[in-house]
């Protein structure tokens, strides 16, 4: 289990609010349960182990040998499986390139690729019709990379990203249509990937054994309480503040997760990323002393050593408390002494402690995260699943190209 704290003051609502809220909190968390144990809700599958992915030990040995794995898609199609590749990178052998925007420097970087013709090439769209998706489908790749090494994730429909895949024989794994984007890190969208670049995925799908787990439901349902309470005092700014550059891309998972699915009808959490301890350099001036209205989440490895070493050469006697120091206690303590700042200044945080750094917790944090974004959207009344407003610049940006 996660090493999860979350540290709040009867400063910030009372007592009796706050158990007013792990009311709500406690029957929204029911309603979920029952919805997951009677299997209403199919989204919930996938967290499981049960879960049966729709492609098979043929196809990851057809493409194992590929020695670069290039990835297409936008948003939730490749967030979470980038989040998954930068936790695991160090044990990886193979190289993982992401083509995850409109920019002309991927292009760039696109031709520094070695052993092009030994790549394995996968685009994942949900609809099959994602305008950036497709475009950097056009632009980056020839004719004769497509008849072996490609694999298309996609609903199964008439959409451009199937036309594309019947045109060139590429493999076709279904997206179910009933998991979104942002909610697809552990489907085959997620899981393929980590197959082939040969991390356990039967260990990532627990939904199962935690949602039955005291301890997680007791952090799940403290947490959610919390969020809610400082969100209904008016705090709604959601800080994350990573310790770990490994979880750089959890982060931006985690981003789009609350911002795509709380951010509606004037309501929501704006989820902000900070990289430290870079930024006790630029923004942390403003969360210690500014405006009141952000909760912060801590992440950082349990990790305290590492083989980099202060060696003392260049250090004088005022700073020679880091001789001797290697860089993991160097950041942990920075990562400790903004904590007790935290503390006296009574500013609400909470952090994450990973001990394991493996699949089973990392699929832990996902299924966790998720959980926690969908009881936040019922305890404010929104729809997780679905992003109305983003439609319409779609339709927008498809009606000015089309002048």
């Amino acid at each position: 289990m996660l090493n999860n704290k979350f540290f709040f003051n009867d400063y910030s609502f009372s007592s009796k609010k706050f158990n007013s809220n792990l009311k709500k909190t406690k029957q929204a968390f029911s309603s979920l349960k029952t919805n997951i144990d009677n299997f209403e809700n199919p989204l919930f599958e996938c967290f499981m182990k049960s879960y049966v992915l729709n492609f098979s030990s043929q196809t990851i040995g057809k493409f194992s040998n590929c020695k670069n794995i290039i990835i297409i898609g936008m948003g939730g199609s490749v967030l979470g499986i980038k989040a998954i590749y930068s936790f695991f990178k160090k044990k990886i052998n193979k190289k993982i390139f992401f083509f995850d925007n409109l920019d002309e420097n991927l292009l760039v970087e696109f031709k520094k690729i070695k052993n092009i013709k030994k790549s394995c090439f996968i685009v994942i769209s949900k609809s099959g019709n994602t305008l950036e998706t497709l475009v950097n489908l056009d632009l980056v790749f020839s004719k004769h990379l497509f008849k072996k090494n490609l694999i298309v994730i996609t609903e199964i429909k008439d959409s451009s990203l199937i036309n594309v895949a019947n045109k060139f024989g590429a493999e076709i794994i279904e997206h179910k249509n009933f998991i979104g984007g942002r909610f697809s890190v552990l489907s085959e969208v997620g899981m393929l990937p980590s197959a082939l670049m040969k991390l356990n995925i039967n260990q990532f799908r627990n939904l199962e054994r935690l949602i039955n787990n005291k301890k997680f439901v007791s952090c799940l349902i403290k947490n959610v309480t919390t969020i809610y309470s400082l969100n209904t005092k008016g705090i709604r700014n959601s800080v994350i503040l990573n310790y770990n550059s490994k979880m750089n891309d959890l982060c931006f998972w985690y981003q789009q997760l609350v911002a795509e699915s709380l951010g509606k009808k004037g309501k929501g959490v704006t989820p902000i990323i900070s990289f430290a301890p870079k930024d006790h350099h630029s923004i942390l001036q403003l969360y210690l002393d500014g405006p009141k209205d952000k909760f912060f989440t801590f992440f950082n490895s349990g990790k305290k050593e590492n083989k980099y070493k202060v060696r003392g050469s260049v250090i004088n006697d005022n700073m020679k408390f880091l001789k001797n120091k290697n860089l993991g206690l160097i950041i942990n303590s920075q990562f400790n002494a903004t904590k007790n700042v935290f503390k006296l200044k009574k500013i609400p945080f909470r952090e994450f402690i990973f001990k394991k750094n493996n699949e089973e917790e990392l699929g832990m944090l996902f299924t966790f995260f998720i959980l926690e974004t969908i009881l936040l959207a019922k305890l404010i009344n929104v729809n997780p699943f679905d992003q109305p407003a983003v439609e319409k610049v779609k339709v927008e940006t498809k009606k000015i190209l089309s002048k």
